[in-house]
Formats: C-alpha cells, structure tokens, sequence
C-alpha cells in the first residue's frame, strides 16, 4: 500500500491522482443515482442501457475510423446510443409493461451484438475490453471536468425535486394521486442514468457500471432510514469502495475496476449476511 501512496504523492504520475480524483466524482453518481435505481428497482434496466452503450461505441469508432465522419468521438456515439434505449425502455415500460422484458433483453443484445460487430470492422486493432471492463488509470483531465459537471447536474436536479422523486419511489400511484408527474420523474431518471453511465464507463467498464450502481445502494440500504440518507451512506461507501479498489489494484498490479466492484460485492454480501443472522436472532 506505501507504493500507493507514494505514486500519489509523485509529480510523475499525474494519472494516479486523476485515477483518485474520478473515483471521488465517480462515488456521487453512483451513490444519488445508485440509490434511486435500487430503491426503484430498475437495476435490469440500467443494464441494458448500460450494454447498448457499446453499440454506440463500436459504430463511432467504425465512421471515424473508415473516414465517413472524421474525429467522430466514441463518447458521442455512445450518448446517442444511451438516450436512445433509455427512451425506448422507458416508453414500452409505460405504455406495455407485459413487453418490458423482452425489450430491455432485445435492447441489451442487440447494442453489444452492434458494438462487437463494428469494431470488428473498424479498420486497426480496437479491443473491446478497454470499453468493457475500463480502466480508471486512461482517466483524463476532460473526463474529470465531465465528471464533475455531471455530479453539479446531478445534485441540483436531485435537491430542486428530491419531494418528487422520493413520492415517486416508494409509492407511485399515491405520489400521481397528489399530483407528481411520475412518468416524467421516471423518464428524466432513465436519461440521467444513461448519461452517467457513458462517463462511468471509463471507470469500470460497461460491464460493472451496473454493479457498483446497485452495490454500494444495496449495503447503505442496511443502515439508511431515508432516501436522502441512503443516497448520503452509499456515496461514502462508493469512494471508500473506489479508493481501496485503486490501492489494491495498484499494489498488486490487479485491474482496478474488477477489483473495486469485488471489493464492493463482499462487503454488500457480509453486510446482507449479518442482517439476515441478526433478523433471525
């Protein structure tokens, strides 16, 4: 761990403290919207729209790659691609909730079966894993302001109408009674999701974003009384999860991402272990 430390506090890797840094910014998104995923259960529609992101991904690098638009950044393909299936899932999951899980599965392949196979024919080598799985040490000093003007985003949108999305949460049909557009609140949440699931990507990959969405929520879940709380409690969880998982993958030469959503799945897992022991005593 003293080699951790002290690659942080060396001026010739700048890439380390940016690795810090994202985890920090990181821990907010995954935290506030975390929760409300959790709270709301929609983790499998997370998913899918995290997956479909590499369907985005794979056409960008293709077009640009082939010269059809120049310099076309993979990160915009994989916005448009985000919102896209989340306004999809969230229309078929309003409109005809006996289809949603056949859509959000159709969504889910077909974005990866897409990404694999434009970067398949992406002129060069691309390697799918970098999009996959991450890696939180590529972190620029663009993605942190990206990162951090998204969390402002995140945070004002959560304080201004935090009434109305913890009402829509917990019970929708008496929040729409009191006059909370729910459908609304829900499709807003679907474009914050899939908007931060694009810039965390870079931190664990496609792969694991939805877990570290739904496992810091999940063990916060275990001491909060509040949405406000659990939101709060899981955010501290993400960084503590973020900055263990940065030092172990560092001191061990360990992919960070893996590490830190491990990390995070065995502590939500003790976490659950003991409640339940603790229920039954």
């Amino acid at each position: 761990m003293s080699d951790f430390f002290a690659a942080l506090l060396n001026p010739d890797f700048p890439f380390v403290r940016n690795a810090l840094f994202a985890g920090l910014l990181s821990s907010v998104l995954f935290g506030t919207i975390g929760s409300v995923v959790t709270v709301r259960r929609i983790a499998s529609l997370a998913g899918a729209v995290s997956h479909a992101v590499l369907g985005g991904i794979g056409i960008a690098l293709y077009v640009s790659a082939a010269g059809i638009l120049p310099g076309f950044p993979p990160i915009a393909g994989a916005l448009v691609f985000a919102f896209l299936a989340a306004l999809a899932i969230g229309a078929v999951s309003l409109k005809a909730k006996q289809r949603e899980d056949t859509v959000i599965n159709a969504i889910w392949a077909l974005g990866m079966s897409l990404g694999v196979l434009f970067m398949a024919k992406t002129p060069g080598y691309t390697d799918p894993s970098v999009y996959l799985f991450g890696n939180i040490l590529l972190i620029s000093g663009r993605d942190l302001l990206f990162l951090a003007i998204l969390d402002i985003v995140v945070l004002f949108l959560t304080w201004r109408f935090y009434p109305q999305i913890e009402a829509s949460s917990f019970d929708g049909e008496f929040a729409r009674v009191r006059g909370v557009p729910v459908d609304a609140v829900f499709l807003a949440l679907l474009v914050v999701c899939a908007a931060a699931i694009v810039l965390l990507q870079t931190f664990v990959g496609i792969v694991m974003v939805i877990a570290m969405l739904t496992l810091p929520a999940g063990t916060s879940s275990a001491f909060a009384k509040s949405l406000g709380g659990m939101m709060l409690l899981s955010s501290v969880f993400s960084a503590l999860f973020s900055i263990c998982g940065l030092a172990a993958g560092w001191a061990f030469d360990l992919p960070v991402g893996a590490v830190t959503v491990i990390i995070a799945g065995i502590v939500f897992l003790g976490t659950s272990a003991v409640k339940a022991l603790a229920g039954k005593k």
